[in-house]
């Protein structure tokens, strides 16, 4: 067996964890030796009771890594190991990091620069604009965007970096072959086309659950030196991946909101507890780099050209003077409201279209 046949494997293994397989790494020297290992050696080591050492030497009949390697390479996905260069220099430090990456895409000297961003599912139109606004800056001055592809926030932050002509991650909580949420499988190509790349440290199989977010959202906490919360509500994922981030020692950035607005309690908490106040992405960059020339890094960011799809043609010829509804959008022209609410945010990324209150749009 070899050394990445070995490591899929102990990946593989159910209720194992990172923790437990750095333990068992550490303690016998490489994941081939733990395969092989007799039982009364693994019985030995701290956290290891019956029922899992039982789970861990039957191994061989729970997983099939020759298997799992043939349907990464058939879809072009790639193992990234942390003996391998790509695997990201911050993810060394965490005591709980991934021992294995899956990666559709692919990573770039340029990935080890990055700044995260999270924040609310149902959030607000501020919170769409605000995220699209830092995203862009953030790409087009360098930065790779990192975040979970989920509804929201998440989208808006891998759009507009892909407007940038930027690089963006997304790191999600379930296989690659079982990416979730669905109607972000066309964003997810496209990152993985030249954009950045699609990441999950779970077998290709692995269904989306309630336990395997939080353990995305370590990854995301983890991946970089900073990370922007935007629109974070009281008991939500977004804050307990911020709160993660400072106990990595991580730079914490809070996008402030309305006081009375309960999406934003999260945010105002983090804020009062100590994160940094921004408004604008110069602001983080000054923070991570110290330098005083970035708002000039940013303000004089090269304007990428813009070339309409066909999709974001098709929105604008609908769209005047008069304000439509995404609604309106969808009826008259034939598409999906994930395809609408995409092309809309791209137009309005360009200064192409204008926006109000209740989700309406009129040409710029």
């Amino acid at each position: 067996m070899s050394p990445l046949e070995a490591q899929v494997a102990l990946n593989m293994v159910p209720g194992i964890g990172p923790i437990r397989c750095r333990r068992l790494i550490d303690h016998l020297g490489s994941a081939q030796e733990v395969l092989s290992a007799p039982k009364d050696v693994l019985l030995s080591i701290h956290g290891f009771g019956p029922e899992l050492v039982s789970t861990l030497m039957d191994w061989e009949n729970r997983c099939d890594p020759v298997a799992e390697i043939v349907a990464c390479r058939s879809r072009d996905i790639k193992l990234v190991t942390p003996e391998n260069n790509s695997y990201p220099r911050l993810l060394h430090e965490m005591y709980d990091s991934p021992l294995l990456l899956y990666v559709w895409g692919d990573l770039s000297t340029q990935d080890q620069q990055t700044i995260a961003m999270v924040g609310s599912r149902r959030c607000s139109h501020y919170g769409l604009q605000t995220t699209r606004k830092l995203a862009y800056q953030l790409a087009a001055s360098g930065r790779t965007i990192v975040s979970g592809l989920a509804r929201g926030i998440d989208t808006a932050a891998h759009d507009a970096a892909i407007a940038a002509d930027g690089r963006t991650i997304a790191i999600i909580g379930s296989g690659l072959d079982q990416l979730y949420p669905i109607e972000n499988l066309e964003l997810a190509k496209t990152i993985a086309s030249g954009h950045g790349a699609v990441i999950s440290e779970y077998p290709l199989h692995t269904r989306p659950d309630k336990g395997t977010f939080p353990m995305r959202n370590r990854l995301i906490a983890g991946w970089s030196p900073g990370l922007i919360t935007i629109e974070c509500p009281e008991k939500s994922g977004a804050l307990i991946t911020a709160n993660l981030a400072a106990d990595y020692g991580r730079s914490v950035f809070v996008v402030p909101g309305p006081i009375d607005c309960n999406n934003f309690s999260g945010s105002h908490r983090l804020i009062r507890d100590g994160a940094t106040l921004i408004t604008d992405g110069s602001e983080v960059l000054n923070d991570l780099e110290g330098s005083l020339a970035t708002r000039k890094c940013l303000t004089e960011a090269p304007k990428h050209q813009f070339h309409l799809s066909s999709e974001q043609a098709s929105v604008l010829d609908q769209l005047g003077s008069l304000e439509v509804t995404t609604d309106e959008l969808v009826e008259r022209c034939g598409l999906p409201a994930a395809a609408i609410n995409r092309c809309l945010a791209m137009l309005e990324i360009h200064g192409l279209v204008k926006s109000s209150a209740g989700s309406r749009y009129v040409r710029a």
